[in-house]
């Protein structure tokens, strides 16, 4: 079987459950697999091929799910956060070159205008009252359409980087399809298990580890609107979940609610919660287990893997606190600056290879010499494996602001900081967060003669950037530390402002 988008579900049992929602009557494998023929006819159709790009700007839901199945089975999905401002998706629409952008019927997003801006062509989801969850149309005509080949692009992301340019994270048919096998078979999921999908559907943690590994095996997703964590309980109730996956701030969300539902959340009868994107503090980890009675597993992803590369296995095996896990797919290794690899115990780089790995950013050269090496992704990460083989991450050699498993550039908001016309000079940098894990401030220099407050620049901020990208602390100096050759020392920030201990 070609490794393909298309064929992760293929085999799955036509009259099985494969997405549900508040919302309407649940869409079986059946009708998803007619809608991916269907819009893969319709794209076909209207000129789109294999090799395109449609950006999808979608709410969470069952329609986010299923675009993202079937444009991935037939071209490269480019799934987008729904609350970026206007300027962010000028650049990333300008940056992808998206052949559609597919949006909600009457949709006000300003993707929509900044589409027409940039002549993209925008399309419309068009749906039927009392249809399945999920199910929709994008064009009328339609006609006999070309299967993607195993190499050719399904998926592509962006991923935050030290310069103040995101990169391009293409991720192929195979890729994906590696990746769900990888997922599925570390959390050994069946066509029994029902998740609830609480993660955003443009990140790589909620379109893999969620619904493509779900739908791998036949299992069913209950696509919900998005995170809410006052509900989430009786909706897992109702429901009837079997796991969920989320990053530690939501694990803290729910755990404050359920600590006053005990009875409740032991009823569920989970058979496991799963935490990703960011690190799980040991202490919710353990809080976690008592509350609902069932395993944690912690795993290690990011979107260059296609999300998993480590996770930790289910009893009978042991769960660490505080550690990621083993290898759950493809090859890990630590490795020093000059590329051996080191021995257990020992730290250095977090390195990774498999099937499931990019091949490299797009027209990034500098990225890709720095990132591979003989064959090896280097993650940026530093750590090293215990006596056990369990991987321990012990620090980030790479600058990027982890709030929450939203990864920031701060290279990206200083260049809107530094675009307010009484900003001389900004840089951005993290901070040790107990619920988020870091949080973003920012050192400001103002322009000599002018003034400016903390709000002003806040203000501006969220003109410009999405909210999790705007500084929390705000800072105001005379001098910006540098190194010796006139670099800005960002590392050295958070500490000298007593922001960490």
């Amino acid at each position: 079987m070609q490794k393909i988008v298309k064929n992760i579900i293929e085999n799955q049992n036509d009259k099985s459950i494969a997405i549900t929602s508040t919302e309407s009557s649940p869409l079986t494998y059946g009708d998803l697999k007619t809608l991916i023929n269907n819009i893969s006819r319709q794209l076909s159709a209207n000129e789109i091929m294999n090799m395109n790009r449609a950006a999808i700007v979608l709410p969470n839901g069952p329609y986010m799910a299923t675009s993202f199945l079937a444009i991935s089975s037939y071209m490269s999905a480019a799934p987008l956060n729904p609350n970026y401002k206007a300027e962010e998706f000028e650049f990333y629409l300008s940056d992808l070159k998206p052949k559609i952008l597919i949006v909600d019927h009457n949709s006000k997003n300003p993707a929509v205008a900044v589409a027409n801006k940039l002549k993209i062509p925008v399309c419309e989801i068009k749906t039927k009252e009392g249809a399945p969850s999920g199910m929709f149309d994008l064009f009328e005509s339609n006609k006999d359409f070309n299967l993607p080949r195993e190499e050719d692009e399904a998926l592509v992301l962006h991923t935050s980087g030290t310069t103040s340019r995101p990169k391009i994270v293409p991720l192929s048919n195979k890729n994906i399809f590696t990746s769900s096998e990888n997922i599925s078979s570390s959390l050994k999921l069946d066509e029994k298990d029902h998740c609830l999908n609480i993660m955003p559907l443009f990140h790589i943690h909620g379109l893999i580890a969620v619904l493509a590994s779900s739908m791998k095996v036949g299992a069913s997703v209950c696509a919900s609107g998005g995170f809410n964590a006052l509900k989430f309980l009786d909706l897992a109730k109702s429901e009837k979940i079997t796991w969920y996956s989320g990053v530690p701030t939501m694990h803290q969300a729910i755990l404050m609610r359920a600590d006053k539902n005990l009875e409740l959340a032991k009823n569920l009868k989970l058979r496991f919660l799963r935490s990703s994107s960011a690190s799980l503090p040991p202490a919710v980890f353990k809080k976690l287990n008592k509350v609902f009675g069932c395993p944690v597993i912690e795993a290690y992803g990011m979107t260059e893997a296609t999300h998993q590369m480590t996770s930790n296995p289910l009893p009978p095996n042991k769960q660490k606190p505080g550690l990621v896990g083993i290898p759950a797919g493809p090859e890990v290794s630590i490795m020093n600056k000059e590329g051996k690899i080191l021995s257990q115990g020992e730290e250095g780089e977090i390195c990774i290879k498999g099937p499931n790995v990019t091949i490299g950013y797009e027209n990034n050269t500098e990225a890709n010499k720095k990132s591979f090496s003989n064959g090896w992704f280097r993650t940026g990460d530093q750590g090293y494996f215990d006596q056990d083989g369990y991987l321990k991450i012990s620090g980030r050699l790479k600058e990027i602001i982890n709030k929450g498993g939203e990864k920031i550039s701060p290279l990206e908001v200083d260049n809107i900081l530094i675009d307010h016309p009484l900003i001389e000079q900004a840089v951005c940098f993290g901070y040790e967060d107990k619920m988020l894990g870091e949080e973003i401030a920012a050192a400001i220099i103002i322009k000599e003669g002018q003034n400016c407050s903390e709000t002003d620049i806040k203000n501006y901020a969220e003109e410009k950037l999405a909210k999790f990208k705007i500084p929390k602390k705000i800072f105001f100096v005379n001098e910006i530390p540098k190194g010796a050759t006139g670099k800005l020392q960002r590392n050295v920030l958070a500490k000298n402002f007593g922001l960490n201990n």
